[in-house]
């Protein structure tokens, strides 16, 4: 039985072990309280858990975390893939193929960039959550957003400048009740 065994955190909220991660109650559902007691809870988003109901539990150094961590990230990235631009270079593989890398790699990562931006604010298939769409272009979409990692990334880090990436669409579906 769930709610027994609770045991804060290191921010001092209750921990129930019998509860999955993701879910609230013994319902397996988010944004609805446990069978019975009526209570919305909220659904935890990546990186700030539910702080961002109420603004609280560190959610301002955890908004700047995930902004300059990201933001650390994607120039890690370019500089990977600079250097991997580089080794293009030195193999003299030709201007035609260097041209083809830098405008595929140019196109992913701002897809990338509007896919993410857009799954902050509405689910549905740009959030690649609970789509029902198939399979083939699910991994399709994969395969972009890892091509376009820097837009992913770029995005994470410009949205945490405004609020907790996916906030806005968290707020409107718990508000909803």
């Amino acid at each position: 039985m769930t709610g027994q065994n609770r045991t804060p955190t290191a921010d001092g909220r209750d921990h129930d072990p019998g509860r999955t991660p993701g879910t609230t109650g013994t319902t397996g559902t988010t944004g609805r309280g446990r069978a019975g007691d009526g209570a919305r809870r909220p659904e935890p988003i990546r990186f700030f858990g539910t702080t961002w109901v109420e603004h609280d539990g560190g959610y301002a150094w955890r908004r700047a975390a995930v902004a300059v961590g990201a933001l650390t990230a994607a120039l890690a990235g370019a500089f990977a893939l600079r250097l991997g631009y580089q080794g293009l270079a030195i193999a003299k593989v030709g201007g035609l193929v260097n041209a083809i890398v830098v405008a595929g790699v140019a196109v992913c990562t701002a897809l990338a960039f509007r896919r993410t931006w857009e799954g902050f604010v509405r689910r549905g298939e740009s959030t690649g959550e609970g789509t029902t769409g198939d399979g083939r272009s699910e991994r399709s979409a994969q395969n972009l957003m890892l091509i376009g990692f820097i837009g992913v990334l770029l995005a994470w880090s410009l949205r945490a400048l405004q609020e907790a990436p996916g906030e806005k669409l968290h707020r409107e579906e718990y508000e909803r009740g």
